[in-house]
């Protein structure tokens, strides 16, 4: 019936022939035991007769499913999500998904959108402070499978995560052994999860050199905020070193030193954070995290647990590393310290 020049036999026809629902059909076909075993070996036969091959999206269709992930990102500006969507994107591509992807930012009506995407998708990956946790409490309690991705575990929901306060607290103890004792941080802790950890290990190695702890100056994650904060911050009573929550922040920190005729490191030790292209060019010292690995992951935790993976909630922190370049006034190391 599948010979060449004939149409493809449809799930609708196996499922007729055989005397059972579609649904029964894609289970039977892939063995599950909540089918009857006469009755698998019966819808095995008859798709044996038809030459029947499942298809994704017959098989979607029969279980109900959308053949589609869902992301949700705070943002989707600059090259830190735009590395994550591509580790992410790499693997749904392998496992012949696709991906609905929701920016929240600006969004006045981020949790209603957050809601509605959770019912056209098989599972989602939650990203950074984009819902509060009781969204992710109420998605959770629906079985959705779940991953949160850069924030604070919930309940028992699967959570990928970079190590932040350890990286961050090397590199300020770094600065503190090249003499530098007066800090500035840039950035706002309340805005991201991975920001908090990287001031808390800021804040820690301060506390250990004896040293008072400077307030975060609060700034958005992206060239222009980093300009504008850094440039009224040096016009005053400047630090020593300004350390950075990211990469984009402290470019716009080192153009605001340059036009304000500071030098970089001479008048001030400059440091990021992700590690960008750009990073590499400016010199500057910066942490390294494996963006695409944290989206890679997250992929594959959420691919596992809408095939059903009984594993128990599993917490993940990849390793970061820093990188010391000409910013910090030092010579560069290409590694950690």
């Amino acid at each position: 019936m599948s010979g060449r020049g004939r149409r493809p036999v449809t799930i609708y026809e196996v499922a007729a022939r055989a005397g059972v629902s579609i649904a029964t059909v894609s289970r039977a076909l892939r063995d599950s035991e909540l089918v009857a075993a006469p009755t698998r070996r019966r819808v095995r036969k008859v798709a044996e007769e038809l030459r029947f091959r499942p298809s994704r999206a017959g098989r979607a269709l029969a279980e109900g499913t959308h053949a589609a992930n869902g992301i949700v990102f705070p943002d989707l500006s600059g090259p830190y999500y735009a590395e994550v969507v591509l580790g992410y994107e790499e693997v749904v591509a392998e496992l012949g998904r696709s991906v609905l992807i929701l920016a929240t930012n600006g969004r006045a009506n981020a949790e209603e959108a957050v809601l509605e995407l959770a019912g056209r998708v098989d599972g989602m990956v939650i990203m950074g402070r984009t819902v509060p946790d009781r969204v992710v409490a109420r998605i959770a309690d629906t079985g959705l499978p779940l991953v949160l991705l850069a924030r604070t575990p919930v309940g028992l929901v699967d959570t990928v995560t970079a190590d932040n306060e350890r990286s961050a607290r090397e590199l300020t103890a770094h600065l503190l052994g090249h003499g530098h004792r007066t800090f500035a941080f840039l950035g706002d802790p309340g805005e991201s999860p991975d920001v908090a950890g990287r001031y808390a290990g800021f804040r820690a190695a301060l506390a250990d050199g004896g040293l008072g702890v400077p307030e975060p100056t609060p700034c958005v994650f992206d060239v222009g905020a980093g300009y504008v904060a850094a440039r009224t911050l040096l016009s005053g009573d400047r630090p020593d070193a300004l350390v950075c929550a990211n990469d984009e922040v402290a470019l716009g920190a080192l153009r605001a030193a340059e036009d304000l005729g500071l030098s970089v490191p001479g008048d001030l030790a400059l440091t990021g954070w992700d590690d960008i292209m750009a990073a590499h060019y400016a010199r500057l010292t910066t942490v390294d995290q494996s963006m695409r690995v944290l989206g890679a992951t997250a992929a594959r935790w959420l691919d596992e647990r809408i095939q059903g993976a009984p594993t128990q909630a599993r917490r993940s922190v990849l390793p970061t590393r820093l990188v010391v370049r000409t910013s910090c006034g030092v010579h560069e190391s290409g590694g950690t310290t």
